[in-house]
């Protein structure tokens, strides 16, 4: 009650007097260490590394890509040319060298299979039993002729290698790169011919195009 002092709850708070920061004033603390000199100094010099490790590592990336490229760009243009430095390991070798110049020197009906295979998928379309008929006999006949073929190149060719390769170890799987040789088309064997139908020399320039005599 008001008037009497109170027995039971002991002496009333005194209300502080010590005066409390204001929250607008800058020089109030804001609840965390101003960091030093040093510190900021640290803190920035890390920023600069991280910035900088960030634009070397883009850098890099762009010159290998620029390398890679160039790399590319040098190994076709040697392999156009015919150094074998730039070819891959399959076709390095005088013997495969030796293989290549024969293929190339001769005309092969293997090389045009796929332009008789398509024709015969597309006239197959065709809904009549004499075409079809003929089609097939044509196909079968064409197929016949491409293995006579072939049989005659791989003998010719194993007789004159036994002859500019004696030890049977550099013969092993000229056949077979011979074979998958005349199933390209002569304009897009690669390496590319260093030798006309018929075994001339074809001279190339830098691009790895024949160059024509004057």
């Amino acid at each position: 009650m008001a008037g009497f002092p109170k027995f039971w709850g002991g002496a009333e708070p005194t209300p502080s007097t010590e005066p409390q920061p204001d929250p607008n004033d800058p020089r109030a603390p804001k609840g965390r260490a101003t960091p030093s000199r040093k510190e900021a100094e640290a803190a920035r010099k890390q920023g600069l590394r991280a910035s900088s490790r960030g634009r070397t590592t883009k850098e890099g990336k762009k010159a290998s890509r620029e390398a890679e490229r160039e790399a590319r760009s040098r190994q076709r243009a040697g392999m156009m040319v015919g150094d074998e430095r730039y070819m891959p390991a399959r076709d390095r070798g005088a013997n495969r060298r030796f293989v290549r110049d024969f293929v190339d020197a001769r005309f092969t009906v293997a090389e045009y299979f796929i332009f008789i295979a398509i024709a015969v998928l597309l006239l197959g379309f065709v809904q009549n039993p004499a075409i079809q008929s003929f089609v097939s006999l044509a196909f079968f006949a064409l197929t016949a002729l491409i293995v006579i073929d072939t049989a005659i190149l791989l003998i010719q060719m194993n007789i004159r290698a036994k002859k500019e390769f004696p030890d049977k170890s550099d013969r092993r799987g000229l056949k077979l790169y011979a074979v998958m040789r005349t199933l390209q088309l002569r304009r897009l064997r690669l390496p590319p011919p260093m030798v006309t139908r018929g075994g001339k020399p074809i001279k190339r320039g830098a691009d790895g195009k024949p160059i024509k005599d004057a």
